[in-house]
């Protein structure tokens, strides 16, 4: 993860100031790496019963790494689409492998205070981990230490293969034949509440994702807030993550997961609520007043990071739950497509509550 972070801030300026390439031209190698990269969750819920979680894991960190070792010599836009590309689907193998690897920690029998409990502190080492990663490329993107961004970022995955090596393998072998499908995607198809869950959750992760997407361009763009206020704003967003999702998941231990989620929902609406109305806020307050309403978000982010989780690996059969959390990743990959044009689309028809302005 702290590779991932630190190239975060420098995947477009990389190319732009090393390979020389046109921004636009590079938005549009790397979109399309993206959108190259769409199948994996499918291909890997389709053999995930032939190849242990953590293996999957080990072979994503593998392309990661050489891929971002590759980018030292991709200077052309096709070098940089099939480096882009290798990149991309390391990235989606990862993702739709990890929290099987999370999923299977759990003891026979487990209650959910102990499951909720492993997901939150998964996911406060992953944001501490990005949170280290984007503080690097922040110092990158300042110096421009760009193409040693590069070798650090393949060496952090070449790092995490190379521990992955020495997690224990069980003895039990995998499933192959016709009882290993367990039905297949046709079953999944079936399978009305998990597919509800998927579609709820791309809807959170949607607004997950907004933080990133949307609020750096209507801080600058529509705010009179300073340019300055973008960095720490973040900052502290990942300073949160990264250290209260135990607290969240204890707070909110008397409600179910689901209601868990509706709460995150709700406060996520207040956020919004919250921001849209600084455009009528004095710019003499608004720094403070933006970094309060950030504690909605933050706050709903860390009750929905470990809960959707559990409740994903929870919710699928047994026999299925590889291919079922494969899947489960597309929430995030639809989130992260249709973000920037959601946001600028509504964007264009007035930023924040500017119908509440008065008329000229």
């Amino acid at each position: 993860m702290a590779g991932s972070g630190l190239f975060l801030p420098v995947s477009l300026l990389y190319f732009t100031e090393v390979a020389g390439l046109p921004l636009g031209t590079v938005g549009l190698l790397l979109s399309a790496a993206g959108i190259a990269s769409l199948p994996v969750p499918l291909i890997v819920g389709h053999v995930a019963h032939r190849f242990r979680a953590v293996d999957r894991v080990l072979v994503a960190q593998i392309l990661q790494g050489v891929a971002f070792l590759a980018y030292g010599w991709a200077h052309h836009p096709a070098t940089v689409l099939v480096v882009a590309m290798l990149a991309s689907i390391g990235q989606r193998l990862f993702w739709s492998s990890f929290f099987s690897v999370v999923a299977g920690l759990g003891e026979p029998g487990e209650d959910r205070q102990s499951t909720d409990r492993r997901y939150a502190l998964t996911g406060m080492i992953q944001m501490a981990s990005t949170g280290v990663g984007i503080l690097a490329g922040g110092l990158v993107v300042t110096y421009g230490w760009y193409q040693p961004a590069v070798w650090l970022n393949a060496a952090t995955f070449g790092v995490s293969a190379l521990l992955l090596l020495f997690v224990p393998r069980d003895t039990a072998t995998t499933v192959t034949g016709p009882a290993a499908g367990g039905g297949g995607y046709r079953a999944m198809l079936r399978d009305r509440p998990y597919l509800l869950l998927i579609a709820v959750n791309t809807v959170f992760a949607l607004c997950s994702v907004f933080i990133g997407v949307a609020v750096p361009v209507y801080l600058i763009d529509a705010l009179p807030a300073p340019h300055w206020l973008v960095g720490p704003l973040l900052a502290v967003n990942t300073v949160l993550l990264a250290t209260g999702q135990a607290l969240a998941v204890r707070l909110v231990r008397p409600l179910s997961r689901s209601r868990g989620l509706v709460l995150a929902g709700v406060l996520w609406v207040v956020w919004a609520l919250v921001y849209a109305g600084a455009v009528k806020i004095p710019g003499a307050v608004l720094v403070p007043y933006l970094m309060v309403g950030l504690i909605f978000f933050a706050a709903a982010d860390l009750i929905h990071a470990p809960l959707s989780n559990a409740l994903s690996a929870a919710a699928a059969p047994a026999a299925q739950r590889d291919r079922y959390l494969a899947v489960y990743q597309y929430c995030f990959a639809f989130a992260s497509i249709l973000a920037p044009t959601f946001f600028t689309a509504l964007y264009a028809r007035g930023p924040g509550c500017r119908g509440w302005r008065s008329p000229p």
